[in-house]
């Protein structure tokens, strides 16, 4: 035993699944021991996980058998209040759940390896889920159950909270620097629907008269700078063009030129094309020879996450630290967790070194499928920005240029953006 762990936990089956989820919520401070004698004298907190009571031990939690598995099966979940929030698997422990099974189920998505549903693009639907089925998927549960065993226990845990805030560059620029034929399609598009401010608007850019509406990168320069943020960028750079894909080509000297720029002062992530598995590895070599260094940050385009093939692919291209687990279509915890993890491989049933950076808000989400007011979105953000304040974690919600803009469409939403830096990173 480490003396700086704090935590001795007794087992009589040591498995991978146990010791990945001790060390994930204990982050290094807990050890796992199958020696009852080494257990009995050690003068530390204890949790007794075994099947067994054990004299003298308070914090009994009683195995539920997930750990224990190394497939990957159909879980019975019934539902009980423990201290006010939910909770499953319950069993017959002084904590009336298995609290490390229930952490290992919720964290590495054990539900969305089992058959289930799937959206227009393929991806898992939130409405499935068991946080937004049970009410507490825009709570971080696991965070919760954690805070109030190791009260129990009377121990405190390292605690660290960050704020970064990050973009997704989908479409860099509104008219500048697309194709003759994009422009000219979108003139005229804009031109039936009878929406003169966007041709006119269309035309002053394409003149050199006014800015291009997305190109806001010194007004968030302006932000980080003067609040000391360090942000996150990603860039699709996807060759194809289609209604998912829409951004500057990344042939365009000004598109590389705009890569280049942030690459120089910020971390530069890869956000991989719809379905990216087999373009993936070559958008990641484009993208590492335009910045002129490597690429270890990504987030899925349309969060198009699916276990396990999204995951091995990024391993395999050498991806170390992703940003896509959350969900598009509805805000919230995906995983019920604030905290960065390792990525859990069920189909191999081991711990990997791709790091796991969850996140809970998404500004195209409150505003095309939520459709809250900007009010209502601002109290969404403050509250998540408070979990993470209050459980630790890096907070990193997404944001994107074109949703940012001085358009009457999004100038509230940019007004409220900025007062939220404010109010939170002012030192």
């Amino acid at each position: 035993m480490s003396a700086s762990n704090i935590l001795l936990i007794y087992a009589d089956k040591q498995t991978p699944r146990l010791e990945y989820i001790v060390s994930t919520l204990f982050q290094g401070e807990a050890s796992i021991t199958n020696q009852l004698e080494e257990f009995k004298r050690y003068s530390g907190a204890r949790i007794n996980y075994s099947s067994n009571t054990i004299e003298g031990i308070t914090c009994h939690i009683y195995p539920h058998g997930l750990l224990q598995e190394n497939n990957i099966t159909e879980q019975e979940i019934n539902i009980i209040q423990w201290k006010g929030y939910p909770a499953f698997f319950e069993t017959a422990g002084s904590i009336s759940f298995d609290l490390f099974s229930a952490a290992f189920y919720l964290i590495t998505r054990y539900e969305e390896w089992l058959p289930h549903q799937k959206d227009e693009l393929g991806r898992y639907q939130p409405e499935q889920s068991l946080a937004y089925q049970n009410g507490f998927l825009q709570f971080p549960l696991v965070n919760y159950w954690l805070a109030q065993l190791t009260t129990a226990l009377n121990i405190r845990m390292p605690y660290h909270f960050s704020f970064k805030p990050s973009y997704d560059i989908d479409i860099a620029y509104s008219y500048l620097h697309h194709n003759s034929i994009r422009n000219t399609l979108g003139y005229f598009k804009h031109l039936i629907q009878l929406k003169f401010n966007r041709v006119v608007e269309r035309l002053q850019v394409l003149a050199g008269v006014q800015k291009d509406p997305y190109d806001i990168y010194d007004w968030l320069h302006l932000l980080h700078d003067s609040l000391q943020l360090k942000p996150l960028y990603f860039f699709l750079i996807s060759a194809k063009r289609d209604a998912l894909h829409k951004n500057v080509s990344p042939e365009s000297a000004a598109m590389q030129a705009l890569m280049i720029a942030h690459g120089k002062k910020y971390t530069v992530g890869l956000h991989p094309s719809v379905a990216q598995k087999n373009t993936l590895i070559k958008e990641k070599k484009n993208l590492e020879q335009i910045i002129q260094q490597p690429v270890k940050h990504s987030r899925q385009h349309y969060i198009y996450l699916n276990f396990p093939d999204t995951y091995e692919t990024l391993a395999n291209a050498g991806i170390e630290a992703d940003h896509s687990m959350g969900y598009s279509q509805i805000n919230g915890f995906r995983a019920s967790y604030t905290k960065r993890f390792n990525w859990f491989n069920l189909a191999t049933n081991q711990s990997t070194s791709l790091v796991i950076f969850p996140f809970c808000y998404m500004d195209a989400t409150v505003i095309f499928n939520e459709k809250k007011t900007v009010g209502e979105a601002a109290q969404v953000l403050a509250e998540m920005y408070s979990f993470y304040k209050q459980y630790g974690g890096d907070f990193i919600p997404i944001f994107h240029n074109n949703f940012l803009t001085l358009q009457p469409d999004f100038i509230e939403w940019r007004n409220m953006y900025a007062d939220f830096l404010l109010k939170h990173c002012t030192k």
